[in-house]
């Protein structure tokens, strides 16, 4: 007997199940590790009512036999800064392990299709990490081709990394330390003495003891 699939838009009851959808996709292999730790589930239930009233976005669950088992968060933009066109994006799509291969993850990709064309979007677009070997087939099957590639990290991280790269290169540095190092000692050899000036050098005289 087939499974009874639904999709709908998360209501505050369901933040304890997205809250486990979270952590699961957080530590799924093939999915980056630099994603926000889940947050607590009074934080979910107050997020889920600003959802609620966003015109430019939906987040949906994928409800299996009464239980939520999916995730997928809808974002409507313009496709570019340059063009009138609007797309929706589909993001942090995930279905639970052990609810997969019964088709929640295409309810969800449809339900995104089905609100693209209620919105006038002529375009689908979805996020999904690039090592994420099962869910890039698994769009490319439903036509979504590749079109870049999504990266994350903290503020502060590139910040550091922005400023590393202004930095003073360190081996051209150490070089001209060596080459002001290396004049140092040059300079303070003593000079040759010329054998033409010897005539000009005196020396102290004998002691009359000497040839004793």
């Amino acid at each position: 007997m087939a499974s009874a699939i639904e999709v709908r838009d998360a209501q505050r009851g369901d933040a304890g199940a997205l809250v486990a959808l979270w952590r699961e996709m957080t530590t799924a292999s093939g999915h980056p590790q630099r994603l926000p730790a889940a947050p607590t589930t009074p934080a979910v239930e107050v997020a889920v009512g600003k959802h609620l009233d966003d015109p430019f976005g939906r987040l949906l669950v994928g409800v299996m036999d009464g239980a939520v088992h999916g995730m997928a968060y809808l974002r409507r933009t313009a496709i570019s800064p340059l063009h009138d066109d609007f797309t929706v994006t589909v993001e942090y799509l995930h279905v639970s392990d052990n609810a997969r291969r019964h088709g929640l993850g295409k309810a969800l990709i449809a339900e995104a299709a089905a609100w693209a064309e209620h919105e006038n979007c002529a375009h689908l677009a979805a996020v999904a990490p690039a090592i994420a070997r099962e869910a890039n087939r698994f769009l490319a099957r439903l036509g979504l081709g590749q079109a870049g590639v999504l990266r994350f990290a903290t503020t502060h991280t590139v910040r550091r990394r922005l400023a590393a790269e202004h930095a003073p290169n360190l081996l051209a540095l150490l070089s001209s330390r060596r080459s002001v190092i290396a004049r140092r000692a040059q300079l303070q050899r003593p000079l040759p003495v010329d054998p033409t000036d010897a005539a000009d050098v005196s020396y102290p005289a004998e002691p009359e003891s000497a040839d004793r």
